[in-house]
């Protein structure tokens, strides 16, 4: 098959927020992995304005936004389209489109309709492609992210933890958040719950590392609460973007990881944390069940008492924490760029038959 793929959130100017986060990871995978374990194929690698070459089986563009033109508006191709998730439509009260973001839509809503095949991360965002969209269920594909395989459990040397600690300012015992600051992130709730029970939380995102921000941007109103929320607060350290490296390294040192999402379409971080043994306390919001399974604790992310003591009962049980670590470690085994490289295969094969 001679297939095109659309890389342009891998550009390192204007999508840099997505080199940094999950659609960038997304992508840099992916294209590894097809390459690796299924050669046969003819790859294009292309960025938007490119003009594409004839004779394409497929196009893929494994990056969609609701609110911005991230489709042609016009196309020749058969398309196949990664939705992680529609968390901007799903709460629209929570994330405003405006008034062009709303006809943005509409046109983007009319190109993902017409497209031969749909993927996506979860059972939980096919749920929502369906109501929203209205395209029917034998067109939407659900295929698993995987966790980068160095995220994985480790002894991390003492010179190097003591490092490690020195550079980020980090306590000696401490419950880790990875991840981005938007509303369904809840993590106004996770600090204040944190305070009651005066615990460590160390921060780690490109987004909590934003000097300048935009406070009139409705987007921005849970960043905003968070740098209010840390300010002058001890029990909280932010130490925005890490490299991969010291990050492995900060995923074995933590006591466990916290993401108390309202909403997540897969929910990354969950599952690097697994992998590396560390033990997680999340909610049953959106995918973050059908990814970590039953080994983590659960929590009401609306209820910051209900955070706070779920976070509590793993600090203080050391017997739990160790069975979380070891069940989380057999969950993550279930994840792997292999599998996501041949379901991705499996859904260009359906649309190659189509022709």
């Amino acid at each position: 098959m001679r297939i095109a793929i659309d890389v342009s959130p891998l550009q390192k100017d204007r999508f840099l927020q997505h080199r940094v986060r999950g659609t960038g990871f997304y992508i840099e995978n992916l294209k590894k992995s097809l390459i690796k374990y299924f050669p046969e194929n003819k790859y294009i690698f292309f960025t938007r304005g490119e003009k594409l070459p004839k004779n394409l089986d497929l196009v893929h563009y494994p990056y969609f936004e609701p609110f911005f033109l991230t489709l042609p508006m016009f196309n020749k191709h058969r398309l196949v389209v990664t939705v992680h998730d529609l968390t901007p439509l799903v709460f629209p009260e929570n994330f405003p489109a405006g008034v062009k973001g709303k006809i943005k839509w509409e046109i983007q809503k009319k190109s993902l309709y017409n497209s031969s095949e749909i993927i996506t991360d979860s059972f939980s965002s096919k749920k929502d492609i369906e109501k929203i969209v209205g395209i029917e269920d034998n067109r939407i594909h659900v295929v698993y992210l995987a966790q980068d395989q160095d995220f994985k459990k480790i002894m991390v040397p003492k010179n190097e933890a003591e490092d490690i600690r020195k550079r980020y300012n980090l306590p000696e015992k401490f419950t880790l958040y990875v991840g981005d600051v938007t509303w369904n992130k809840n993590l106004p709730n996770l600090i204040k719950a944190i305070n009651l029970i005066n615990a460590n939380l160390v921060m780690v995102g490109y987004a909590l590392s934003q000097e300048k921000i935009d406070i009139n941007n409705p987007w921005n109103s849970d960043l905003v609460e968070v740098q209010e929320l840390v300010e002058g607060n001890r029990n909280v350290n932010v130490i925005g973007f890490v490299e991969k490296k010291d990050l492995i390294k900060i995923y074995n040192m933590a006591e466990i990881f916290v993401m108390p999402s309202i909403y997540e379409g897969f929910g990354l971080p969950v599952l690097e944390a697994a992998n590396c043994g560390c033990p997680v306390v999340t909610t049953r919001c959106g995918s973050l069940p059908e990814i970590i399974g039953e080994s983590a604790v659960f929590v009401d992310p609306k209820d910051i008492e209900d955070i706070a003591n779920g976070i509590d009962k793993v600090l203080s049980n050391k017997t739990l924490r160790d069975k979380l670590s070891k069940d989380g470690l057999k969950q993550a085994e279930k994840f792997s760029w292999h599998n996501t490289a041949e379901k991705t295969i499996n859904v260009y094969e359906k649309v190659f038959r189509q022709q």
